[in-house]
């Protein structure tokens, strides 16, 4: 699969139950309109691998035409192309809920959301 072929890509922690939802929430309100691809699926590694660095596993990500934007960077992107992208079909690519009833704390949720806000990243493609 052509990772260009796909975008627009979010690709989120597909181990952390905070993270599914928020990526169904996503799905949800773009009826479809965006790629959603798991950190651990097959084609988060390839996007990792060939997009992104180290800091990839840091935060969830939103990838256009022109740039990989991650965490609070990549939160204005990914609202407008909800409400401009025209609709296609596109696939929400492997969701793995491992995680333990440690992940669905108060303290989990709330840790999650706050790297959400302290962590940004861009990368030009």
């Amino acid at each position: 699969m052509e990772i260009k072929n796909e975008i627009p890509i979010v690709l989120f922690d597909n181990q952390c139950y905070v993270c599914i939802k928020f990526a169904t929430i996503v799905n949800f309100l773009a009826r479809g309109k965006i790629t959603m691809a798991g950190h651990y699926s097959n084609f988060g590694i390839k996007i990792r691998d060939e997009i992104l660095d180290e800091s990839a596993l840091e935060m969830f990500w939103f990838i256009d035409e022109k740039r990989a934007s991650g965490g609070r960077a990549a939160l204005f992107p990914l609202i407008k192309s909800i409400f401009s992208t025209k609709s296609r079909k596109t696939k929400f690519d492997q969701i793995d809920n491992i995680c333990s009833n440690d992940c669905k704390s108060v303290k989990t949720v709330f840790i999650r959301s706050f790297t959400l806000i302290t962590n940004s990243k861009k990368i030009d493609l």
